[in-house]
């Protein structure tokens, strides 16, 4: 671990090479478009399709859905509508806002979240969010503003599903559009282009926070920089003003109140974790998924690789958390205990592949986990892939081990797309192949009531049977971290990692 932490002190004593922006460099970066760092590019840019982080908050920029996620409480909150209410168990009443407008004039109603709603769960749009809505058994405009959604069964997560963003109604079922120029939004920001390795949003006009004290005022160019070293030169150099979770935790110090720089921090909604291929031999054993978690040691990675900038996972939901159990026993390193039960399966040697990122800080943290299993008798072998390659292996099954993170653990609900049985490859994200009945009725029970204490209760229970069988092992929850020019400083990371807060620059 000291070898690698001393590699990634040699880049940030870099930084210092170049110089910061002064007289007319300085007037000229206050003229050009707020610029966000990102490290990879949107995969696409249409609502309806996107699945990757950057085109999600990208999306959510542009586009708006009915409720939005509260960054204080982790609920949703209206955005799009005025008021929600349930009028029984399966019904659910929504009042929209008045007088909003589609960034190109139109009026926004009932009727476009009606067709938005139809055209996300059915042909030809077959959206890849097509699960969100499918409890959905109808939703009917009753009158310009209003309209009811009728559940087949009960669906406890629906409002949290209803940030799903609201197209015109005349365009919820056109082609795809991977751009998404051509796409009315009704978010703080419009497309003025977007080509590979650049985004440039400009204020709208028209929109949800229109007319508001949140209306955006600046532009904002979304630039991929892949190379962790050029974002920080970038930021240092005053070309770049954010960059969001982009700089690893050990190059922070040495940008931090150089050149105008400061950080902008929030404890994360979010969970690292490695995924295990449980049904096949030999992480199939029960034992010796319980040695990998004892052999990695969460506090002195958190400490040193994340420079204390996240904390070690208790259980699989962020600490405070409401669905969270209220206490639960520490995830415990110890080696001894590791190489005791790896020795007693008596099928070592033990070989594992792990999947991981090829951004540098995850390798390295893969790496770091890979000698922590190697001394208790599991050889790994970390295996760095780019973002398509690892998506298309863990999918195909083709893996034992994988590095992973749920960047956006607000409703637990979300829990069932990567453990519920039905949600196995191609059908959902059980890349684990996760079979078990216990899981699947208690993420069902979690699901299929409203009550929110029943609901606690549940995903109590959840947590409970996943820390026994280690079906996934949780990690660590890491800090929303954002690098600020002056400019930005107003820039306040949300702990969901939403860049929302971007309209609010000015």
């Amino acid at each position: 671990m000291k070898r690698a932490i001393a590699g990634l002190l040699s880049i940030a004593a870099g930084v210092g090479c170049a110089d910061p922006p002064r007289g007319k460099a300085a007037a000229e970066a206050r003229a050009r478009p707020i610029e966000m760092l990102v490290a990879n590019d949107a995969e696409t840019l249409d609502p309806r399709y996107v699945t990757d982080a950057v085109g999600m908050r990208t999306t959510r920029l542009i586009h708006a859905g009915l409720t939005r996620i509260d960054p204080s409480s982790l609920r949703p909150i209206p955005y799009l509508a005025e008021s929600l209410r349930w009028a029984s168990a399966l019904t659910l009443d929504i009042t929209l806002r008045q007088g909003i407008r589609f960034h190109g004039g139109a009026p926004f109603t009932s009727e476009d979240v009606v067709a938005t709603l139809r055209a996300f769960g059915a042909p030809p749009v077959a959206s890849r969010h097509a699960a969100t809505v499918e409890p959905i058994a109808s939703v009917v405009a009753t009158g310009p503003y209003t309209l009811r959604v009728v559940l087949k069964r009960p669906h406890a997560s629906l409002l949290s599903d209803f940030d799903l963003p609201i197209l015109r109604r005349d365009q919820a079922e056109s082609p795809p559009d991977p751009t998404g120029g051509s796409l009315d939004g009704l978010g703080p920001f419009e497309i003025d282009h977007t080509s590979r390795g650049e985004t440039l949003l400009n204020p709208a006009r028209f929109g949800v926070l229109a007319d508001s004290a949140g209306a955006a005022t600046a532009s904002v160019a979304l630039r991929t920089v892949h190379d962790e070293n050029a974002r920080a030169l970038r930021l240092y150099s005053g070309r770049a003003d954010i960059a969001m979770n982009g700089i690893s935790p050990t190059l922070l110090p040495a940008l931090e109140g150089r050149a105008g720089l400061s950080l902008a921090t929030a404890r994360g909604a979010n969970l690292t974790y490695l995924v295990c291929r449980v049904d096949r031999a030999p992480l199939d054993n029960l034992a010796l998924r319980r040695a990998i978690s004892l052999g990695i040691d969460r506090q002195a990675l958190t400490d040193y690789l994340f420079a204390r900038r996240a904390t070690p996972a208790v259980t699989v939901l962020p600490e405070g958390h409401w669905a969270g159990l209220p206490v639960a026993p520490k995830l415990r390193f110890d080696p001894v205990a590791a190489r005791s039960l790896v020795d007693s399966m008596n099928v070592a040697p033990i070989h594992l592949t792990l999947l991981t990122s090829t951004d540098r800080l995850r390798a390295t943290v893969a790496r770091t986990i890979a000698q922590e299993l190697g001394d208790a008798g599991i050889v790994v072998e970390v295996v760095p892939l780019e973002l398509g390659t690892l998506i298309a292996r863990l999918n195909a099954g083709d893996f034992d081990l994988a590095s992973l993170q749920l960047p956006e653990l607000t409703e637990p609900n979300i829990l069932r797309v990567f453990l519920h049985s039905a949600y196995i490859p191609p059908s959902g994200a059980n890349r684990g192949r996760v079979r078990d009945a216990e899981v699947d009725r208690l993420l069902d029970l979690g699901d299929g009531v409203q009550d929110e204490m029943e609901r606690k209760e549940a995903y109590g229970k959840l947590e409970q049977r996943l820390l026994d069988q280690l079906f996934i092992i949780p990690l660590w929850h890491e800090d929303q971290v954002a690098v600020v020019s002056e400019r930005a400083k107003d820039f306040r990371p949300s702990p969901e990692g939403r860049w929302l807060s971007l309209a609010g620059l000015r």
